[in-house]
Parts: structure tokens; C-alpha cells; sequence
């Protein structure tokens, strides 16, 4: 059995809808639209998005995990643009979505925000709340969990809360009695020290332990808009963090990536292979960058 999972992460699907700062006020929003204007749209290219989106269709990967930061305001006049890109990227049981904290920027009512995403995080397993949902391909198990929340001006912190991390709990047992390779989909890193103290996951301490008690196989998230690989260790268990930077940066420094894993299980243990694909500016294209081998577990 090989089962390819394609992950990409901060998407930041440029540009900016004309009057999406303004379109249900927030003065955040109008902060972060002065963002994008001077900064942040000279970073994150709709041309890479694109080719993103071309290249892993290309790689027919078994499933697709998106963690988050898909808009850059959380302007209702972004989330439908969104949705109509995730849509031509492939069905909604194809791709597995968690939410970042661009996301939920500001709050946003439910009917002009997450709605467009719901076909994308609709669990198979009974849940008594929206996250965690489970997704079950084959014997994988996508976990997702929402980090996300409506912060200050100057914070992008995530927050679980116990009842996010009780359920979780209570998941991950049943899926690790059940033989399933367990794929923990998060956007904030899920251990602490990973991010500086305004961008970290406020419970991140407490996740860590969660997900080294139960011995979780692997853990991806974005965020950070870098590449990145932990090891979140408690009491001699040690279970793989993987980060990847923005999905649609044009920099030549800090360029678009995104994973394929490649999950097999061998005499009784499984084996994690990543594939990174990284944006070439001088090609246009993504092209394969490295490879390495997680481990058995």
C-alpha cells in the first residue's frame, strides 16, 4: 500500500476583491488591506498559486491537506474567489481544509465565511462540534483541528481550548485501536517554542502532549511561511512536525514549497517519505527540490 498526500499551507489567494477592506468594516481589516498594498501582494504571487495548483494535479497525489491561511483579510468578498479556486483544484473529498488565522481575521458570520469551506471539512466520524473532524482514505486518518480564532491588531495567536483537545484525545485512541496511520492537520505549530510568543499556539504545551501520549504518526501545519521539521518529545515518545512555507511565494529567498508524502507500511511499522516541491522563479514551475525519509514508526 502507498498512499501520496500533497500538503500546502498559506496560500494568501492574491489579489485583494476591490472594497474587501471596506465591505463590512473592521478597521483590522482596513490595517491589513494597507498590508497587502505595500508588503505583503510584492510576496505572495496569484501566478504561483496557479502553477501550485497545476503542479499538484500533475503529481496525482491520494489525497490533498490545505492548513490554512487561504484568504489574507477573512473579507466575505474573498471566501467566495476561494472557494471557487479550491473547486477547480479538485472535489471537496479530494482536499482536507483547516483554517489559519488570516482566515478569521476578524469574525465573520458563518453563512459569509466558513460555509464555502464546510464540503472540505466534513468529518466521517460522529462529532459533537466542527473540529476535531476525522476523515478516513483507506487506512488514513486526517485529524483537523482549528487553531484559529479573532485576535488583536498585533497578535496572530492560536488557541485550541480543552474541549478541542479532549475530543482530539478521545480520537486519536479510538483511531490508534483501529490500525490508522493518523495525520494531525493543524495551521499554528503544535509544539511550543516553534513561533515567536504573538504568533505561537497558546496551548501548544498541552498539544504536544496529546500527541506524544498517543503516539500520533504525523503532525503538519503552515504558519510560520517557512519549511520546517520538529520532533515533539514527551517522556521518550517522539512524534514528526512538519511545516511548509507560504504556498504562493514568488520570493527567490523564501520560495513557494509544498510536501508529498508518501505513507507505506512494512513488516508491522510505517514509513513516511517526503517529497518537497519547490517554485523556480527562472523556470516558473515547481520542480522536485529533496527528498528524505521520516522514519519508521
Amino acid at each position: 500500500m502507498n498512499f501520496t498526500i500533497a500538503h500546502f499551507s498559506d496560500l494568501h489567494l492574491g489579489p485583494l476583491p476591490r472594497g474587501a477592506a471596506t465591505h463590512d468594516f473592521r478597521l483590522k481589516r482596513l490595517l491589513g488591506n494597507f498590508s497587502w498594498h505595500f508588503h505583503r501582494k510584492h510576496i505572495h504571487s496569484a501566478d504561483v498559486a496557479e502553477a501550485l495548483m497545476r503542479d499538484i494535479q500533475a503529481q496525482k497525489p491520494s489525497h490533498i491537506a490545505f492548513t490554512g491561511d487561504a484568504t489574507n483579510i477573512a473579507s466575505p468578498l474573498e471566501f467566495p474567489r476561494l472557494r471557487q479556486w479550491l473547486d477547480r483544484l479538485g472535489e471537496p473529498s479530494w482536499i482536507s481544509f483547516v483554517p489559519g488565522n488570516h482566515d478569521t481575521y476578524v469574525k465573520v458570520a458563518h453563512e459569509k465565511g466558513f460555509a464555502f469551506f464546510d464540503p472540505f471539512m466534513a468529518g466521517d466520524m460522529h462529532q459533537d462540534a466542527a473540529f476535531p473532524y476525522v476523515r478516513l482514505r483507506r487506512n488514513i486518518a486526517f485529524i483537523g483541528l482549528n487553531s484559529a480564532v479573532p485576535r488583536s491588531f498585533h497578535s496572530a495567536e492560536g488557541w485550541l481550548g480543552p474541549t478541542q483537545r479532549g475530543a482530539l484525545r478521545q480520537r486519536l485512541t479510538e483511531l490508534r485501536g483501529k490500525g490508522f496511520y493518523r495525520v494531525v492537520m493543524i495551521h499554528h505549530p503544535p509544539g511550543p517554542g516553534l513561533s515567536a510568543r504573538l504568533r505561537a499556539l497558546q496551548d501548544a504545551a498541552e498539544l504536544r502532549d496529546i500527541l506524544c501520549e498517543e503516539g500520533v504518526e504525523l503532525a503538519i501545519h503552515g504558519h510560520n511561511h517557512r519549511r520546517m521539521f520538529n520532533w515533539l518529545e514527551k517522556d521518550g515518545t517522539r512524534v514528526p512536525a512538519i511545516g511548509v512555507p507560504s504556498a504562493s511565494a514568488g520570493s527567490a529567498n523564501n520560495p513557494a514549497e509544498w510536501n508529498l508524502y508518501s505513507i507505506s507500511r512494512e513488516g508491522g511499522t510505517w514509513r513516511t517519505d517526503v517529497a518537497v516541491r519547490r517554485w523556480d522563479a527562472a523556470q516558473a514551475q515547481f520542480i522536485a527540490a529533496e527528498k528524505y525519509q521520516v522514519g519508521a514508526l
